[in-house]
């Protein structure tokens, strides 16, 4: 669990980034309705958690040097005990300044009156510009009201700069405590993924499986990190399918994938398995080529390399091996060139991980890729996908298979923070084969 003191250690540095001068504005998420009158499970901002590890709607928080209540402010709901009846604790003002460590906090109702006190003055503003209408609406509305009262001498700020980038490059690198919360995802979704192989089998449906998995996360206090992709046969080749309502076939193989989040970080986990518990010698023979894809991309995950080094690595086995299998045909050089495994394989390799599933961070610079540097986070996930309507030979198709995994970048070299989570094929059949 992350304490108040790295959370405040991560304001301090965002200050430091901005300057002396600067007042940074963070708007929090609102609530929101499902239907009638019943809202969608409240999750905040994950900018705004990450500079506080506060988890209540509608809240902004103010980084203000120098101010006259001090540089950590937060607005927020106030304590409801009619509220706190119906719905549980609140932290409310008193709260945020004891048990988060900000220097004040104030009623989220007096923040028009307020807000106008603590930009007058300051050369910049620095907000998630362009990324709110409304918020942005409300900085131009405090900035008017800066404007109206020159003749008490009020000097008006004069840029206004996004945020956004700053927070997203701290947000790269991770913490120790960062580092162990995304472990402990990780276990738990792995422990998940072992109790969906141990159920499965031929006649169940596809979401007898999610429910093994929720079930799985709910008992351990976690919850799944995105909706759960639970694919067999034809449906694993669909890349973002989340119908799940299918009934697993003899034969078929089936595709999951499925993450947990745990204090707030996220797991990204893709195994792929035969329904009944048995390879088939094709099952086995493209399951083999996107294991060694795999890797040979998680070992290009180095310091020093760059982004796109484990996809070149993971796209140059994928295409040797689908040439091996027949399912190809001309030279490897061609195929690359070409890129005649695209109907195959139509994603890239893997993405940033850490608060958010896809997480926040730059791939490029200048049109560059950046290099990998330690206590970065990302997956690795190479796949095939033989769809029907595909020019592979007809025995190949129906076959969908995806491997990932979460990665650590180490001076050591790469650090699988999901691999408690089965993936050999001798490993897969073993336990999907326990009396």
């Amino acid at each position: 669990m992350i304490k108040p003191k790295e959370f405040k250690k991560r304001r301090n540095q965002l200050m430091k980034i901005a300057g002396d001068n600067s007042i940074i504005i963070l708007n929090g998420r609102s609530e929101y309705l499902r239907n009638g009158d019943v809202h969608y499970a409240y999750r905040q901002d994950s900018d705004l958690y990450y500079l506080s590890g506060f988890n209540e709607p509608d809240a902004v928080l103010v980084l203000c040097p120098g101010s006259e209540f001090g540089d950590h402010l937060m607005f927020c709901r106030e304590a409801d005990p009619m509220k706190i009846i119906w719905d549980g604790p609140m932290l409310g003002t008193q709260g945020v300044e004891n048990d988060l460590g900000f220097d004040a906090a104030f009623d989220i109702k007096n923040i028009d009156q307020m807000m106008p006190k603590l930009m007058q003055g300051r050369e910049k503003i620095m907000f998630k510009l362009g990324e709110d209408v409304a918020f942005d609406q409300k900085i131009s509305l405090w900035m008017k009201s800066i404007e109206s009262r020159k003749w008490h001498k009020s000097t008006v700020p004069e840029e206004l700069m996004s945020i956004s980038h700053a927070i997203h490059d701290m947000r790269l690198y991770k913490s120790n405590e960062e580092i162990k919360c995304m472990k402990k995802s990780a276990d738990l979704a792995s422990r998940a993924h072992i109790r969906m192989m141990q159920a499965c089998q031929p006649g169940l449906y596809e979401y007898d499986l999610q429910a093994e998995f929720l079930h799985e996360l709910t008992k351990n206090q976690s919850h799944h990190s995105y909706p759960p992709i639970i694919g067999s046969g034809d449906n694993a080749c669909i890349l973002h399918y989340i119908n799940n309502n299918q009934p697993i076939k003899d034969g078929d193989m089936v595709l999951i994938d499925a993450g947990a989040e745990f204090d707030f970080y996220a797991s990204d986990i893709t195994r792929t398995f035969p329904a009944n518990g048995q390879f088939s010698a094709r099952q086995k023979d493209l399951y083999q080529v996107v294991l060694q894809s795999q890797y040979d991309a998680i070992a290009q995950v180095q310091v020093g390399n760059h982004w796109h080094a484990p996809h070149d690595a993971a796209v140059k086995t994928l295409s040797q091996g689908l040439l091996d299998l027949k399912i190809l045909k001309g030279s490897l050089d061609q195929v690359l060139e070409e890129k005649l495994y695209a109907q195959y394989y139509m994603h890239m390799t893997g993405h940033w991980l850490g608060l958010d599933v896809h997480d926040c961070g730059d791939y490029r610079v200048d049109d560059l890729w950046i290099e990998l540097e330690e206590n970065m986070v990302l997956t690795v996930e190479p796949g095939l996908y033989i769809a029907q309507n595909t020019q592979a030979p007809d025995a190949w198709k129906g076959i969908g298979i995806r491997i990932e995994d979460d990665i650590q970048v180490t001076k050591k070299g790469p650090k699988i923070l999901s691999e408690k989570a089965p993936k050999t094929v001798d490993e897969i059949e073993s336990i999907m084969n326990q009396s």
